[in-house]
């Protein structure tokens, strides 16, 4: 089996007026009236063999600025994967490393994975999830074949479903760079660092051009934050087996220090300060 060098940190929030939490990773905003929720994972990637649990523990930089592939002109479609799992409590570390073992092999067995993260979340968080997978394809059509796959479908039956009594999945389309090192997530860029994956669920149909201005306005931002941030990608789901979130956003910061940087700024509290002005009539 493959060793696969990543943990995950997840906060969650339902705030119904203030903003103000310093010490979660994750900020989402919601009315009197709750039209958002959100749920917030973060991935640091260390070099292989090496796992970070704590979120406050070493910190891993790229001191170089380098172009973010948010500012290409010429982009390639691609799809994103994502789903949250709630392991049982007696789950044993033998079954784990199995589980985890497993669903990142699933990439050598099918075409059409581009990419593969996953591991534990090491904080708790509201939803109670304790473990996360996010994967990159093609298109749509090869996340069609991956649900249907006998090998992935064998997995599942063995040993993921067997050890966890729910699991969330988060499917939609954005683009990257028409480049083989950012559709593929390699390269130095992406040896170290924190990925950082929002879940957005806005609770009303009439809030979604709102929603929608609300992200474009989050890219824009993540645009002038060259130094900080790799890659990002955004998207509407569209997996109607799941309707707990409505967006998903994933962001590759340079560092941890990147990733604080980003998350205190000014710029940043602002985007989200624009849902306290959506009210549900």
């Amino acid at each position: 089996m493959q060793s696969h060098p990543h943990t995950f940190s997840c906060s969650t929030s339902h705030l119904t007026k203030h903003y103000l939490n310093n010490g979660a990773p994750l900020k989402t905003l919601a009315s009197l009236r709750k039209p958002l929720s959100g749920t917030g994972v973060i991935i640091r990637r260390f070099p292989s063999g090496l796992k970070q649990i704590n979120r406050r523990g070493a910190i891993n930089s790229a001191t170089e600025p380098q172009n973010s592939s948010n500012s290409a002109e010429k982009t390639r479609k691609v799809v994103e994967h994502i789903c949250l799992l709630k392991a049982k409590v007696d789950l044993s570390d033998k079954d784990e490393k199995d589980m985890l073992d497993f669903l990142y092999t699933c990439q050598y067995q099918m075409r059409g994975i581009l990419a593969i993260s996953l591991g534990r979340i090491s904080n708790q968080n509201l939803e109670n999830y304790t473990h996360a997978v996010f994967m990159r394809f093609q298109k749509r059509e090869d996340l069609v074949k991956f649900y249907e796959n006998p090998f992935y479908l064998g997995v599942l039956k063995d040993h993921v479903t067997s050890f966890c009594h729910e699991l969330t999945y988060v499917d939609y389309e954005s683009q990257v760079e028409d480049d083989i090192l950012p559709i593929f997530r390699k390269g130095e860029e992406f040896n170290f660092g924190v990925e950082f994956i929002l879940l957005i669920a806005f609770k009303d149909s009439s809030l979604m051009e709102a929603a929608n201005d609300a992200l474009t306005s989050f890219e824009k931002l993540l645009m002038e934050f060259p130094s900080l941030i790799v890659q990002s990608t955004r998207g509407l789901n569209f997996n109607h087996g799941s309707k707990d979130y409505t967006h998903a956003v994933v962001i590759r910061f340079r560092s941890s220090d990147a990733f604080d940087i980003f998350m205190g700024s000014s710029e940043y509290r602002d985007i989200w300060t624009s849902f306290t002005n959506i009210r549900i009539t």
